[in-house]
């Protein structure tokens, strides 16, 4: 008994199969004795009863994925025993005892029946069953390829939100390949099948010709004895290979048309059909109807009686269930009372970022169809967080039937911030000198910046750029359109969460600092409040540790978070000029008249938002005019526009004019490095 334990059968199977495959390729070829061959067909019968139990008792396609390869296997196998029982009943006019008993059975003293009954088997099984199974296949292959961007789009969203790990993401996409490969599969498999039912009738009429002609010619049989002899055989041999061909049809039929579900065909099966008690009792009315009107009336009416006490007893088991479920929803709702705010807490919850996607834009984020945005939005946090110093909290992607086909709304805590359409096939062109425009395309507007732009063909490109045009994929006009966006609106993102974070991965390395300024000088909320005002003015928060020492000196006076911001901006002056600098290490900029500022100076008011100018509109307008031609006669660093102005009136400039000029950097003189060469190219008077 051990040693028989330590043969390790089931471990071994793989070789036990290759063994078998070559086997039943063998058999074709090498013949086989009679009672080999009644084990054999008898194997294949038990085979066939297995795969139909099993596709009974599956509950999804993918318990079952081989079936598409055990199909073939099994078609080969039954090729392989009508071949070798083909040549026992052309040689010996014997093909065993099994092949024998099924001829007689079926056919009895009447050969045409059992023709016909093999007939209609093999009739049965290509053009109805197979046939049905195979477009059942071919529609559920094409359905499942087409929905594989939405469910894998449905996978990622899941994944973002935190609902599932990387581990069962991973594992959905794998099955969701898994069973668009295998309706695939199964579509192609069917064919295997039709096949085998024309190899069935052709080797049948081959037996029957040719044993009569052998029987005749050289067994020296009469022509009524060859043609029984002959014809038993061959009907046996057709049924003992039809029959478990049968079974695995009816078997792939109904593998491919469950539907999805948690229960097995027997299951689902007697619950549904059970589902209606009405619908049994109206059968059995029918039933007890139609014994009067002169058919066999026994038959009817037994069966009006079965059907009459099964709806009875349905309806009172239908009933129980109803009063149990009507205590149980009274007990859910009672306890849903009772635990009313936890229940709907998630419900108010929003995301902290978003974008949505029309249906046309999918593919972008479909990895399967080539799409990287997944990838792009991963890089655009991990630039934030270099460029910024900002947190990004992940970036959920969901779809919007809602919107245009080719539509995206990037959104901040559920309100719509940006919005534009792409052309997902083609690419934008874009020229800020407007000297190449007469390039074929759609004019557009480029939705970051404002820029004209056309998009055009892909086959376009080479002729684009030779003309030095910018050109970009669609892709990149959305990732670029959400870095932008982000920089923006990065004070909105930036809550108390996030601020202890940032705060916390500073002081795994500079924890003196932190311990100084929090909590005993400032709170969280606090800290978060001065790094909202740099990020306002798009100032990168990288440097926590200067920010932090800055606040930590000069806290200790004054608790005005405006001023604190200042004294911050002081410190970050190298920071705040690097991307102003030109090639000699200077700074173009524009002044303020001495008049305009001492204006501005003394109408300044101050509140717990900070400092503001009260001033009335007509000289507000006035002052903006001026600005805006100041800055359209002034060539800037980087044409990044930049003004001037002393540290007392900076924070209240900057809140004047932002609504109107909100790409205008104001500085003070105290945030300029002493070795940056200051020049002034332009003064706004009042």
């Amino acid at each position: 008994m051990g040693e028989i334990k330590n043969l390790n059968l089931k471990g071994k199977l793989d070789v036990i199969v290759a063994f078998g495959v070559i086997g039943i390729v063998l058999m074709i070829i090498i013949p086989l004795p009679s009672p080999v061959l009644d084990i054999l067909l008898v194997l294949n019968i038990t085979f066939s009863i297995v795969i139909l139990l099993i596709t009974m008792f599956t509950t999804e396609v993918l318990q079952f994925s081989i079936f598409p390869t055990l199909l073939l296997i099994t078609t080969l196998f039954r090729l392989g025993l009508n071949i070798s029982s083909t040549r026992l009943i052309l040689k010996d006019a014997n093909a065993g005892k099994v092949i024998e008993a099924f001829g007689s059975f079926v056919t009895g003293d009447n050969y045409i029946v059992g023709i016909i009954i093999f007939l209609i088997i093999i009739i049965i099984q290509f053009i109805v069953i197979t046939s049905g199974a195979g477009r059942v296949s071919e529609v559920s292959a094409r359905f499942t390829l087409d929905a594989m961007p939405g469910k894998q789009m449905s996978i990622d969203a899941d994944l973002n939100a935190g609902l599932i790990d990387e581990l069962t993401a991973r594992q959905r996409r794998k099955n969701l390949q898994a069973e668009a490969d295998f309706y695939g599969a199964m579509d192609g498999a069917s064919k295997f099948v039709k096949g085998d039912a024309i190899a069935g009738i052709i080797i049948t009429i081959i037996n029957i010709i040719g044993g009569i002609i052998i029987g005749i010619v050289m067994l020296n049989m009469d022509a009524k004895k060859s043609m029984e002899v002959y014809t038993t055989l061959t009907i046996g041999d057709g049924l003992v290979s039809q029959i478990p061909a049968l079974l695995i049809s009816t078997a792939s039929g109904i593998l491919v048309t469950r539907s999805g579900s948690d229960e097995n065909f027997g299951t689902l099966l007697g619950k549904q059909l059970t589902a209606f008690p009405k619908v049994i009792a109206i059968a059995s009315v029918v039933l007890f109807v139609m014994s009067f009107t002169g058919l066999p009336a026994v038959p009817f009416l037994v069966l009006s009686a079965g059907m009459g006490a099964s709806a009875y007893f349905l309806y009172k088991d239908e009933k129980e269930k109803i009063e149990v479920m009507m205590e149980s929803e009274q007990a859910e709702i009672t306890e849903i009372e009772k635990k009313e705010p936890e229940n709907v807490s998630s419900l108010i919850s929003v995301e902290p970022m978003e974008i949505e996607i029309g249906y046309g834009l999918i593919p972008l984020a479909d990895e399967n169809s080539g799409g990287d945005l997944l990838q792009r939005i991963a890089s655009v946090r991990r630039q934030c967080a270099i460029e910024m110093g900002i947190v990004v909290q992940p970036i959920r992607i969901r779809d919007n039937l809602q919107l245009k086909n080719n539509q995206y709304v990037i959104k901040i805590r559920g309100t719509d911030i940006a919005a534009a359409e792409l052309m997902p096939n083609m690419l934008l062109c874009m020229d800020p000198t407007g000297e190449n425009s007469d390039i074929p395309g759609i004019k557009t507007i480029e939705p970051t910046f404002g820029l004209p732009a056309i998009w055009i063909n892909k086959d376009q490109r080479e002729e684009a750029e030779i003309k030095g045009l910018t050109v970009v994929d669609p892709t990149t006009v959305m990732v670029t359109h959400l870095t932008e966006t982000i920089k923006s609106h990065s004070y909105e993102l930036l809550g108390r969460q996030e601020t202890k974070l940032i705060v916390e991965t500073t002081k795994e390395k500079y924890s003196a600092v932190v311990e100084e300024l929090i909590p005993d000088l400032m709170t969280i909320g606090e800290v978060q409040k001065v790094l909202q005002n740099l990020l306002r003015e798009k100032v990168s928060i990288k440097d926590m540790v200067t920010i932090m020492e800055s606040l930590a000196d000069n806290s200790r006076n004054t608790k005005d978070l405006e001023l604190l911001t200042e004294y911050v901006r002081f410190s970050l002056g190298r920071t705040i000029c690097n991307g102003l600098l030109d090639e000699n290490r200077g700074i173009t900029v524009a002044t303020l008249h001495p008049e305009l500022e001492n204006y501005i100076a003394n109408n300044l008011q101050k509140s717990i938002q900070g400092s503001y100018v009260v001033i009335d509109p007509d000289t507000t307008q006035g002052i903006f005019e001026n600005l805006k031609s100041v800055l359209d006669t002034v060539y800037f660093n980087n044409n990044q526009p930049v003004v001037l102005v002393s540290p007392k009136i900076r924070p209240a400039f900057r809140r004047l004019i932002e609504m109107v000029f909100p790409h205008i950097m104001v500085i003070s003189l105290n945030e300029i490095p002493n070795d940056v060469e200051i020049r002034t190219e332009g003064v706004v008077t009042l």
